[in-house]
């Protein structure tokens, strides 16, 4: 396939790229920063800003589009727009954890563990999540990983959830960016998660 990913330079959108190019799929990675983005076999560097007209552009004739921009780092308006102007249909997001469930009707972001430094993040995320919904014409999938995701191992060994957080059986709520990309690019290969959110953990 042709994949387009926006925000390839970061933790997450760096490890979706390499598993990407990993399965020999051919890989766009846009960022501002190009330099930033390791080249390899089956991986374009392109420059692009999620706030330029111009990112329709770059994103036409692609089988998919990832986003992992950090969500206060972006206009959740112009960044689904440019999505819907480029014609590419698959749109999925690297989302956050705070907007999932940890009993019914509570989420992660408003119980008294979570950091406040993150809560911007997480709110902006949970607004990226709810104008998806309403995206009818798009077919959207929403990821998000586990309370805490962190550099490490790639294991390929995690479950999947819907809305409710994941823990394991110490409590902990954990996942790699490395096994988190997996669980991306399983999505790109065999869709099973189109207009929905979903999570991963271990």
């Amino acid at each position: 396939m042709k994949v387009a990913v926006i925000g390839a330079s970061g933790r997450g959108g760096s490890r979706i790229v390499e598993e990407l190019a990993r399965r020999g799929h051919n890989v766009t990675a846009i960022a501002r920063n190009t330099e930033k983005i390791p080249a390899g076999a089956n991986v374009t560097a392109k420059k692009g800003d999620v706030n330029d007209a111009g990112l329709a552009d770059l994103l036409k004739g692609h089988d998919a589009i990832v986003s992992a921009v950090r969500f206060t780092q972006s206009d959740p308006k112009l960044l689904i727009g440019a999505v819907r102007n480029s014609g590419v249909k698959r749109y999925l997001v690297m989302g956050g954890a705070g907007s999932l469930e940890i009993a019914p009707g509570k989420k992660l972001i408003d119980t008294s563990q979570f950091p406040e430094a993150a809560k911007p993040e997480a709110t902006k995320g949970g607004v990226f999540l709810d104008l998806l919904r309403q995206a009818n014409d798009l077919d959207w999938t929403f990821l998000s990983p586990s309370a805490l995701i962190e550099i490490g191992e790639r294991t390929g060994k995690f479950r999947l959830g819907g809305d409710q957080l994941l823990t394991d059986a110490n409590g902990k709520s954990r996942i790699t960016f490395e096994d988190y990309a997996i669980a991306m690019v399983d999505e790109v290969e065999k869709p099973s998660h189109i207009r929905k959110r979903f999570t991963v953990g271990y």
